[in-house]
């Protein structure tokens, strides 16, 4: 069974191992989190449906493109999702106190109240929208990848996306923290305001994702870095297009509030391990399998 694991495009058996895993953290935990027969029956699901996939990915384009991009979104994101039924039932401790002691030791206040003397409407604005930015930065590289027809690079890619997205979940499962935005609201002296697009996308944001506990590590810090350095070897147009939206959205985790500055250090950590632990495994997988030794 492990072999025919390995043999997988590494992708698909990351998200296989992951799915697995989550299931059995139900199992084992399903007297005390809620909802355990969706959770089974919703991991099963996309169990299933990803090895159909694996058998009609070439049956036509429209089933080329579900396989390659579309699923494997939807996968990220209904696992995220799941989340909230998993974190505070199986690590009921959040490590909210430890993240803003470390940030005052580091900067001998809490960062964002000492933002507030820069906050303005339109900055405000422009780095929610930079935030946002985060959302469509895999998924545009992706894209253009498969347009391009670099497989290659995008299978490499994909798996690296995935691999940095489920170790930020892993990271979720035994470090939940709230965030800045709940737990020091109340040391706040102002609040953030934007002219026109702040407060609609910031209440979308919430609908969407919910509480998640999801503060550490900065999986959107993680991600945006993995993205800009995969655009930057592979398309290096992306890769100035990016770099702007990375860098504010990097800066926008903490000034917005979803992050303490010890979780973006903390998402460059991860940012680094998903390069080199997912190389690792990526280039074991191309001389072992792909080779045909």
């Amino acid at each position: 069974m492990l072999n025919v694991l390995l043999q997988l495009r590494p992708a698909d058996a990351l998200n296989f191992f992951f799915l697995a895993i989550l299931t059995v953290i139900t199992v084992a935990y399903r007297h005390v989190v809620d909802h355990t027969a969706h959770l089974i029956l919703l991991y099963s699901g996309l169990f299933f449906a990803q090895a159909f996939l694996i058998l009609f990915r070439e049956k036509n384009r429209a089933f080329h493109w579900v396989y390659h991009l579309i699923f494997p979104t939807i996968s990220i994101l209904v696992i995220f999702d799941s989340l909230g039924h998993l974190v505070h039932a199986i690590n009921p401790q959040d490590i909210d106190p430890l993240l803003i002691s470390l940030d005052r030791l580091l900067f001998g206040g809490h960062p964002t109240v000492m933002m507030e003397h820069i906050m303005t409407p339109l900055l405000t604005d422009l780095l929610q929208l930079a935030y946002s930015s985060y959302y469509f930065l895999p998924v545009t590289l992706g894209a253009v990848l498969l347009i391009r027809r670099r497989e290659d690079a995008f299978d490499r890619s994909l798996f690296l996306i995935m691999f940095c997205f489920y170790l930020s979940y892993a990271g979720y499962l035994l470090f939940p923290a709230l965030g800045p935005r709940f737990t020091m609201n109340h040391l706040q002296h102002e609040e953030l305001r934007g002219l026109f697009l702040t407060g609609p996308v910031q209440e979308l944001l919430n609908r969407l994702e919910g509480i998640k506990r999801d503060a550490f590590p900065s999986g959107h810090t993680g991600i945006a870095l993995t993205v800009l350095v995969l655009s930057r070897q592979y398309e290096k147009k992306l890769f100035r297009l990016f770099l702007p939206f990375v860098t504010a959205l990097i800066f926008s985790t903490v000034y917005l509030r979803y992050h303490y500055v010890v979780d973006v250090l903390a998402g460059v950590i991860l940012a680094a391990l998903t390069l080199f632990l997912g190389d690792a495994y990526y280039g074991y997988w191309q001389k072992r399998f792909r080779s045909g030794h």
